[in-house]
């Protein structure tokens, strides 16, 4: 599996160092193939209305093929390699999605899914054209939407189109895209749309949203960044989405934003959307465990002989899962750490080294710093490690370095 990813970013860059233009070195062709593949969104180009179509085509496409890859890895094959608590999605999570396979072979669950995946991208390119895009941009961003990638046709990304509307768009299918396909698969097959709000872990993820975007707004308005209110709302609303599911549009420069908030926004990314969709980070259903498990071991304290379950939609969730969360959760920090520091040593200052390994981690895309706009400035050196750090995001560290072991194989 990673010798695929591999492979696949080695061959997408191919395009990239053809062209004339722009003249692409091979770290830069690799690194925007990763991003595109992992569906980052990261980005080395710059004049990005000037280029051609092909190119920017090609872009977006290369994002959209790697998101409706991720949706078979995180739906399908990473519940039935059982680490870092995925085994949720096979048959412990209660709900929709309990049962042990949503269709009785991967073929037809891939199927599935794909036809989901491939409906929501043309209901969001339709939507898209009908609110004042070209044809061209429409599908190109109907393509990086749902792939919840973030690569854009325009240097200034959906903030070229300076339209709420296009945004309120792009928020719906973003937090839309942001859920568990699985659970998409059971809502159509039951057609109860009720279904996600039953989902404990949409209801946390909703919850975030909207209580970011509370936060944001508050800060904004004090602060006078915009004189409009309805720009406030908009402008908000849309980089909060945008960077809490991973997207990595924008239709300002947050990095501007006053007070707290892009260190907020950026750190939010770690948390990402539902598992089993296309966005990167954590995980609500992992950052739901680890909290749970953090009040009882509190509730411990003051009660050390009591046996208090952990539940999830209530019923009890394995040890055996809360234990691969936590394993999760610290070979995500030690990773962190690791990248981090090695991308200091390349010569960057400490808020660009961090927020460029915190976006390309959790597939993010625009971090603070040198890399608030694009990453060309960054070193070769640095931009190998920050496509490592695209891949182990991707593929969830966990079942990255698992795959890796012998043991695994012979077991």
């Amino acid at each position: 599996m990673v010798l695929f990813w591999l492979v696949l970013a080695g061959f997408g860059a191919i395009p990239f160092l053809l062209s004339v233009d722009p003249v692409m070195t091979l770290p830069d062709a690799v690194f925007e193939s990763m991003s595109g593949l992992t569906t980052t969104g990261a980005t080395v180009l710059t004049g990005l209305d000037y280029l051609p179509i092909s190119l920017l085509y090609y872009r977006q496409q290369l994002q959209w093929l790697g998101g409706m890859g991720i949706i078979v890895l995180a739906v399908a094959v990473m519940p039935m390699l059982g680490i870092g608590g995925m085994q949720l999605y096979r048959a412990e999570v209660p709900g929709p999605v309990k049962d042990k396979k949503l269709t009785p072979r991967i073929k037809e669950t891939a199927k599935a899914l794909w036809y989901i995946y491939l409906g929501l991208t043309v209901a969001c390119a339709l939507a898209y054209w009908l609110a004042g895009m070209s044809a061209f941009d429409a599908i190109g961003h109907s393509f990086s939407t749902v792939a919840i990638g973030g690569f854009s046709t325009h240097d200034q990304s959906i903030g070229f189109f300076d339209s709420p509307v296009i945004a309120g768009i792009a928020v719906v299918f973003m937090i839309v895209a942001g859920i568990n396909f699985a659970l998409h698969f059971s809502v159509l097959r039951a057609r109860q749309l009720l279904t996600y709000l039953k989902d404990p872990e949409v209801r946390v993820f909703l919850g975030v949203l909207f209580s970011i975007s509370v936060v944001a707004l508050i800060v904004l308005t004090l602060a006078h960044t915009y004189n409009d209110p309805a720009e406030t709302f908009w402008h908000g609303i849309f980089q909060v989405v945008s960077i809490a599911t991973t997207t990595g549009y924008t239709t300002t420069g947050f990095h501007w934003w006053p007070s707290f908030l892009p260190i907020m926004l950026i750190l939010m990314s770690a948390v990402g959307g539902c598992a089993g969709s296309t966005a990167g980070g954590m995980k609500i259903i992992r950052a739901i465990l680890i909290y749970k498990q953090g009040r009882r071991e509190i509730d411990q304290l003051i009660h050390p002989n009591a046996l208090i379950p952990i539940k999830l939609g209530g019923k009890p969730v394995p040890e055996s899962v809360i234990d691969a969360v936590w394993g999760f959760f610290a070979l995500y920090t030690l990773s962190y750490v690791i990248l981090a520091l090695a991308m200091t040593a390349t010569g960057v200052d400490l808020v660009t080294a961090f927020s460029a390994v915190t976006a390309c981690l959790n597939n993010l895309g625009p971090g603070l710093g040198a890399v608030a706009e694009n990453y060309a400035g960054i070193s070769a050196s640095g931009k190998w490690i920050l496509c490592v750090s695209m891949l182990l995001g991707r593929l969830e560290i966990f079942t990255l370095l698992v795959l890796l072991t012998p043991t695994f194989w012979r077991a």
